[in-house]
């Protein structure tokens, strides 16, 4: 019999599979780690899988680099450009300290390679509520999406209402309360750029609260046996206002630019910086949300640190976002409706990832 025979399609029982994986409290490390040789099938991609075209005639481009240590108007353009251009940019010069990334990316690791199952730290902080500060699960999403992504997260928000010192382990809570601290400032720092590149008051973005929420989310892609069948993480828009990532040396991170897939290769030192459907929203257009994924790969792990800045983590928010006015004008009327955030995120999650929550921002087109 086939594995694709009608009988054999309806002895897989997917729900079954889901919650097996989510008994373990150890995510894809702990398949990896108990010997897995094949991609189960809760993580297999379609095939074949529809991809945008990857024209070769042409060296393939590379995302902007941006040293924030130059002089101001030159940094103010290079970031504008960057965020209109492309959506995604790198930046050197941004005064966090080289041993606080690395000691990060080390309790990002040190929490995903612990032992999980019954009694650890992975089981403790294991749970899918949405209120919880501090978690640890495979998947966000793992029983509304169509394929299962190769990755585990240990999710933190860090602002508004940060977790407790105890919520976190010992061995990792300094360092991921001290990356916070830093990327939270650098941040502040873009956002001020990002005003300018407006025309702007350098603090406008933060007036309006665009940095008051934090949420960190420490990704880890362990290796993957049959890299073909799976995907680190779907294409997907970020929801928010801005994304900070922090990736270590293994790559696999890739935008869609002019409908071509571009490798990030990971810049030593450099942080990613990427805008979000609700920057987007409230430049009208000017700075562009754009998709990305991760590809699965055999080397890794993989470790990456994203820093969402986005104020969704305030349900009684009654704060409306809308095309900002200063850019509006009889010739650039406003392209989107006004929203709160929370609504904005309930379209988004209803959608998913897997390439289809682009489309919550078309949603809000006038």
């Amino acid at each position: 019999m086939s594995a694709s025979s009608p009988a054999a399609a309806a002895a897989y029982d997917r729900v079954a599979e889901l919650r097996s994986l989510d008994a373990t409290f150890s995510g894809v490390q702990g398949l990896v780690a108990s010997g897995v040789t094949a991609v189960p099938r809760i993580f297999r991609i379609p095939d074949p899988e529809p991809q945008p075209s990857n024209r070769q005639e042409a060296p393939p481009p590379s995302i902007p680099v941006v040293d924030l240590g130059g002089d101001r108007g030159a940094v103010v353009a290079a970031v504008r450009r960057a965020a209109a251009e492309w959506g995604f940019f790198q930046v050197t010069g941004h005064g966090v300290p080289g041993e606080v990334a690395a000691a990060t990316v080390g309790a990002a690791r040190a929490f995903h390679e612990a032992a999980g199952g019954e009694g650890s730290d992975k089981a403790r902080l294991y749970s899918r509520e949405p209120a919880r500060a501090a978690k640890y699960n495979c998947n966000f999403d793992l029983y509304q999406s169509p394929v299962a992504n190769w990755r585990d997260t240990l999710y933190l928000r860090m602002a508004p209402d940060p977790p407790a010192a105890a919520d976190l382990p010992e061995y990792c809570r300094d360092a991921l309360f001290e990356y916070a601290k830093q990327v939270k400032n650098l941040g502040n720092t873009l956002f001020e750029l990002l005003s300018e590149g407006l025309g702007l008051k350098p603090s406008y973005l933060t007036d309006i609260e665009c940095n008051q929420g934090q949420i960190i989310l420490c990704h880890y892609y362990p290796p993957c046996p049959q890299p073909e069948l799976a995907i680190g993480t779907s294409r997907h828009s970020d929801s928010g206002f801005l994304t900070i990532l922090l990736q270590d040396d293994i790559g696999g991170l890739q935008i869609l630019h002019e409908d071509r897939w571009v490798d990030v290769v990971p810049t030593p030192g450099a942080f990613i910086v990427n805008v979000g459907d609700l920057l987007q929203l409230i430049t009208n257009d000017k700075f562009k949300s754009v998709e990305h994924r991760v590809v699965a790969k055999n080397a890794g792990p993989r470790v990456s640190i994203a820093c969402f800045f986005s104020t969704h983590f305030h349900p009684i928010s009654t704060r409306v976002y809308g095309p900002i006015k200063e850019l509006l004008s009889d010739e650039n009327p406003p392209l989107y409706r006004g929203t709160l955030v929370r609504d904005y995120l309930a379209r988004y999650y209803a959608i998913g990832l897997d390439g289809k929550a682009k489309t919550a921002l078309s949603d809000f087109r006038l």
